[in-house]
């Protein structure tokens, strides 16, 4: 069975143009995440998840931040959008390791 967590953060904006929001894993679930997964193989050291929030859920990657000391979770608008949450909103999560894809022949 794939690890899941449960926690609660604060969906945040990140400053410039693009209006991507973001939660910031809290420290205990981004060292155990770090622990369990090989994201030092995958792109930018991703892991991909599947998440809920607010009886939405969906399949991303979180990204390590080493500014933060954590991880971090991309929401997209059109989950914010359903969930009716917006910068400043404090939500719970449910997040959950995802199997790795199958391996690619690279020949």
């Amino acid at each position: 069975m794939a690890p899941s967590y449960s926690f609660h953060a604060e969906l945040w904006l990140y400053p410039g143009e693009a209006g991507w929001h973001f939660l910031t894993l809290p420290p205990d679930v981004a060292d155990d995440i770090a622990e369990q997964s090989e994201a030092g193989n995958k792109a930018f050291g991703s892991v991909k998840v599947a998440v809920e929030i607010g009886g939405h859920r969906w399949e991303t990657s979180i990204f390590p931040d080493n500014k933060m000391g954590s991880y971090l979770l991309p929401v997209k608008k059109a989950v914010r959008d359903k969930a009716r949450i917006r910068a400043g909103d404090a939500v719970d999560v449910r997040l959950e390791l995802q199997p790795d894809d199958v391996p690619r022949d690279k020949s």
